[in-house]
C-alpha cells in the first residue's frame, strides 16, 4: 500500500471546511454513494469480512474502506472523517478531540482494472493510518471529495470505534411477549459497566440494537428496565422484540465461464456480461428452510483473478420474483449491497405480460446475500419482509448491540461497548 500524502491547509481552513460539511450532513449521514458512477463501497476487516465495521480504541484493528469508480482514469480524491453521537448526529467535538494526525487526507492508493470489459479505478483507505488515528470511541463517518470540490461529498460510510469499558451478555428467542415460535425474535440482555465513575445508568447510557447491520431496524433504549448493582438490566421490552424474518438468499457470480450458485444463465450482451438469476418465489407460506448464510453481505471475487478487486469486472444481475403484483406496497431488493437505500435503483418493475417483478441490478462478480422487502408506494416507513420472505423464528440473524456513554457536561458520545448476538 502507497503511503498517504498529506496537504497542508490552514487552520482557519479546516474550520470553515468542518463547518459547510457538518451542516451539509446535518439530516444525512447514513452511507452514501451520491455520484452514480461510484460503486462497490464497502468497509472490511482485512482479515475476515464477515466481522461488522468495528474496531477497538488503541488497538492494532484496521479497516480497510474500498469502492470503484467507473472511469478510465483516476481522480485526485480526499477524504475526512467525522465524529458522530449516538443519534449519527454530528457531535460538538472538534477535530484535535477526535483525531490524531490531519483530518484530510489524499486517497494515493488506487490502482487500475485488470482484464475487465469494464473499466473502473479502485480505491483503497486503511484506517487507522500512519498519519490518522481516532482518539476517542463513538461514531465516525468518513466522506470522500475531490480535493478542488470539497463541498461536494462523493460518498460516506460509516464505522464504529469501541472501547471495551461494558460486558455484554444477551440472548435471542423465539419465545416473545408477542408469541410464542411464532414470526418474532426477542433480544434479553445485560451490560456491565467497567471503569465508567459516577454515570447515571437512566440519563447517561443509550443501547442501540440492529438487526444484521441495517439501519432500518435500529432500536434505541434511553434507559434500562432495571440496574442490579452495576449491572443494567434491559429484559422483556416491546423495544426489542423484531420481526424474524428469512434466511438471506445467496447468489454466486464468480467466472464468466460458467454460471455459479443461483444462476441460471449468462451471457456477453452489448458491452458487458449479462446475468439471468434462477426465478425466486415468495416465501412467506413456506416452512422454514435453514441455510447458512452471512447475514445480508458480500464478497468480490473473481475466480481466476490475482487480486480480485481489480479483475472482477462489473456485470448486468437479472433478477426475477414470481409473485403477484401488490397494489399497495413497492419490492426492493435489499442487503449489504444496497446500503439501507429504497430507490430507483433496487425497486423491482412488474412486468404485467410474464406476471412477475424484475429489476436489472450493475454488481461487481462475487458471492452475494440479498432478499425482497416491501415498502409503501409512497417510499415512506420501515422495510419489511413479512409479504415476500415471511418471518421464521428459526432464523439465524445477527444482532449487534451498541453501548453509549455520554459523560455529564461533554460535547460528544463515547462508545464503550459494542457486542454481537446471534
Amino acid at each position: 500500500m502507497k503511503s498517504l500524502k498529506i496537504k497542508t491547509v490552514s487552520s482557519a481552513a479546516i474550520w470553515i471546511l468542518s463547518f459547510f460539511c457538518s451542516t451539509a450532513i446535518a439530516t444525512d449521514t447514513s452511507t452514501r454513494i451520491f455520484n452514480p458512477n461510484f460503486r462497490t463501497l464497502k468497509v472490511m476487516n482485512p482479515d475476515n469480512f464477515m466481522s461488522p465495521p468495528v474496531i477497538r480504541l488503541n488497538s492494532p484493528d484496521r479497516l480497510v474502506i474500498s469502492f470503484d469508480e467507473i472511469a478510465e482514469d483516476n481522480r485526485w480524491l480526499q477524504y475526512r472523517i467525522l465524529h458522530c453521537n449516538a443519534d449519527w448526529q454530528p457531535s460538538r467535538l472538534v477535530e484535535s478531540e477526535f483525531i490524531n494526525g490531519f483530518n484530510i487526507c489524499d486517497i494515493e492508493d488506487f490502482a487500475y482494472s485488470e482484464n475487465t470489459f469494464v473499466h473502473f479505478v479502485n480505491y483503497r483507505i486503511e484506517f487507522p493510518n500512519s498519519t490518522m488515528k481516532p482518539l476517542v470511541s463513538g461514531n465516525y463517518l468518513l466522506q470522500v471529495f475531490e480535493s478542488e470540490n470539497p463541498d461536494n461529498t462523493l460518498l460516506q460510510t460509516r464505522f464504529l470505534v469501541t472501547e471495551e469499558s461494558a460486558a455484554t451478555e444477551g440472548s435471542v428467542s423465539g419465545r416473545t411477549d408477542m408469541g410464542h415460535n411464532t414470526e418474532w425474535q426477542q433480544i434479553d440482555m445485560s451490560v456491565t459497566l467497567r471503569g465508567i465513575e459516577n454515570a447515571n445508568p437512566y440519563q447517561d447510557i443509550t443501547v442501540s440494537v440492529l438487526q444484521n447491520g441495517s439501519e432500518a431496524s435500529r432500536r434505541t433504549l434511553s434507559r434500562p428496565q432495571r440496574v442490579e448493582g452495576g449491572t443494567l438490566v434491559f429484559s422483556h421490552l416491546p423495544e426489542l422484540v423484531f420481526p424474524a424474518g428469512n434466511e438471506y438468499r445467496r447468489f454466486e457470480s464468480i467466472s464468466n465461464g460458467f454460471p455459479g450458485m443461483g444462476v441460471d444463465s449468462l451471457r456477453f450482451e452489448g458491452s458487458n456480461y449479462h446475468v439471468w438469476l434462477k426465478k425466486d418465489s415468495g416465501r412467506a407460506l413456506r416452512n422454514y428452510e435453514y441455510d447458512r448464510t452471512q447475514h445480508g453481505r458480500f464478497l468480490v471475487r473473481e475466480y481466476n483473478a490475482t487480486d480480485s478487486d481489480l479483475g472482477a469486472d462489473y456485470i448486468t444481475v437479472h433478477f426475477m420474483l414470481d409473485m403477484p403484483r401488490l397494489r399497495d406496497a413497492d419490492i426492493y431488493i435489499d442487503g449489504e449491497m444496497t446500503h439501507d437505500r429504497f430507490d430507483s435503483s433496487n425497486r423491482m418493475v412488474f412486468d404485467s405480460e410474464a406476471g412477475l417483478y424484475r429489476l436489472e441490478m450493475p454488481l461487481k462478480q462475487g458471492a452475494y446475500n440479498y432478499r425482497y422487502v416491501t415498502l409503501p408506494v409512497s417510499g415512506k416507513g420501515i422495510p419489511s419482509s413479512k409479504l415476500t420472505e415471511g418471518n421464521k423464528f428459526e432464523t439465524g440473524n445477527e444482532y449487534w448491540v451498541c453501548v453509549y456513554y455520554h459523560p455529564p457536561g461533554s460535547r460528544g458520545d463515547r462508545l464503550i461497548g459494542f457486542y454481537t448476538i446471534q
